[in-house]
């Protein structure tokens, strides 16, 4: 996998632009889980044999969802993105680590994502004492589809996610990162226990609150969720 280190050189050039921060795929089928799950680890063996094509296309699959996570918590798509390429630099450097009995491969980057998210959040703490996140509004939402949409539409949406964005940013960091990986990542409540490492009456208990507290949030703007 030696010439992988220039593939993720060649990524970290790519644009990645705000996007939907849904899940990408509809996860309640379980034919759809089951084939995610074969691609993933047929994916990661071939990676670990030194097929680049193999890491390119491992990075193309979950980068989306990656940048996704990471600008929920950052709300700044600058730093997203620093961050997305930062952790696919920790997954090819711990990819040999990553054991399929332990769980699937997704939880397995959701946890490396988080741990790295903390990191983050530690380092830029001072940062954050004069800069509140409250100023910040990024404009959300695929610009390509934004092209097709009618004018109104778009503008909809888009104060629409600005309101959720702000919102999910005044929640205590537990209580955000619980409904992000629930309602917005999509992952169950068994693998939110396993990427947060609390029980799984925790997760749901830090979701029900989440979501209440959310809930308030954005009856005070008037936006119906």
């Amino acid at each position: 996998m030696a010439s992988a280190t220039a593939i993720l050189a060649g990524y970290r050039n790519r644009p990645i632009g705000p996007v939907a921060m849904g899940g990408l795929v509809d996860t309640r089928d379980s034919h759809v889980v089951e084939r995610i799950l074969d691609q993933d680890s047929s994916l990661v063996s071939r990676c670990l044999r030194g097929d680049d094509a193999a890491w390119e296309e491992l990075v193309r699959v979950h980068s989306r969802r990656v940048y996704g996570l990471c600008y929920r918590f950052t709300n700044s798509g600058a730093e997203s993105q620093d961050l997305t390429q930062e952790v696919f630099l920790r997954v090819f450097r711990s990819l040999a680590s990553f054991r399929a009995a332990e769980g699937s491969f997704g939880t397995w980057l959701a946890r490396l994502t988080r741990n790295l998210l903390i990191d983050n959040y530690r380092r830029t703490r001072q940062d954050r004492v004069t800069d509140s996140l409250d100023d910040q509004l990024p404009g959300m939402g695929d610009p390509h589809a934004a092209a097709t949409a009618r004018p109104d539409r778009a503008l909809a949406g888009r104060e629409a996610s600005e309101i959720l964005q702000a919102a999910l940013q005044k929640l205590s960091p537990d209580l955000r990162e619980a409904v992000i990986l629930r309602d917005l990542q999509e992952l169950e409540y068994r693998e939110i226990a396993q990427v947060l490492a609390i029980p799984e009456g925790t997760v749901k208990s830090r979701i029900n609150r989440g979501r209440a507290e959310l809930a308030r949030l954005l009856r005070k703007q008037k936006l119906a969720i």
